[in-house]
């Protein structure tokens, strides 16, 4: 028998049920769904405990935080038309390298998948994509040249955040594929977290609020 992986060990961590959703805290460096080589993923363990689970987003494999799952075919309709009327308000926390010019600001930038070097993203204001990103700056780490900012998207492109910060001149820490000045090196992971989600229950109507804070606290930073 196989050893268990690291993620593998890990029991799941529920932060959200109720008859109709399942909301779990996917760790970094976990799939969200099934990969053409791993099939272990946050779904393959929402499956495990209820069979019913039923994807409605995906996070990035290296981005760690809320991801919401329906428990059957009406509820996951019903939030897959949420996604899509932008019913669903996603904020998530990110480090990022150096600070950017302004406290706090709108970041548009048209985004399209950059084919040679997939599956990297690009800017690209021919044929791109419109993408917003709200972002504003939480904390200044001076002394490590780097910034907690909180980020809000408000369109949902593929990489957009990452992107975005790179854009801005700050990619976030530990991102492997868009960096700048070694900021790839200077987190042993990236340091971007889904911390919360605010939209209505769309088969109850309630207001929901859930959050899960980022532990970036705990994780040793590289100075420049």
């Amino acid at each position: 028998m196989q050893p268990l992986t690291e993620h593998q060990a890990q029991p799941i961590d529920i932060i959200f049920e109720d008859e109709h959703l399942l909301i779990l805290n996917k760790p970094s460096g976990l799939l969200s769904v099934p990969g053409k080589t791993e099939p272990f993923c946050l779904t393959a363990q929402a499956l495990r405990y209820n069979a019913n689970s039923r994807v409605v987003h995906r996070l990035d494999m290296s981005t760690s935080g809320l991801m919401i799952f329906a428990k059957n075919h009406i509820s996951q309709k019903a939030m897959g038309q949420c996604f899509e009327k932008r019913l669903v308000k996603k904020t998530y926390d990110a480090v990022i390298h150096h600070a950017p010019s302004q406290h706090e600001g709108v970041i548009e930038r048209p985004l399209i998948c950059d084919w040679p070097n997939r599956p990297k993203q690009k800017v690209c204001f021919e044929t791109g994509k419109a993408a917003t990103t709200h972002y504003r700056v939480i904390r200044t780490l001076a002394h490590l040249q780097a910034s907690v900012v909180r980020l809000t998207p408000v369109t949902g492109r593929s990489h957009q955040l990452r992107v975005h910060c790179l854009a801005l001149g700050c990619p976030i820490l530990g991102d492997q594929l868009y960096n700048l000045q070694g900021s790839h090196l200077r987190a042993p992971r990236l340091m971007l977290h889904a911390a919360q989600l605010h939209f209505e229950h769309p088969i109850t109507a309630q207001p929901l609020h859930i959050s899960k804070p980022s532990q970036f606290c705990r994780i040793p930073l590289t100075a420049v």
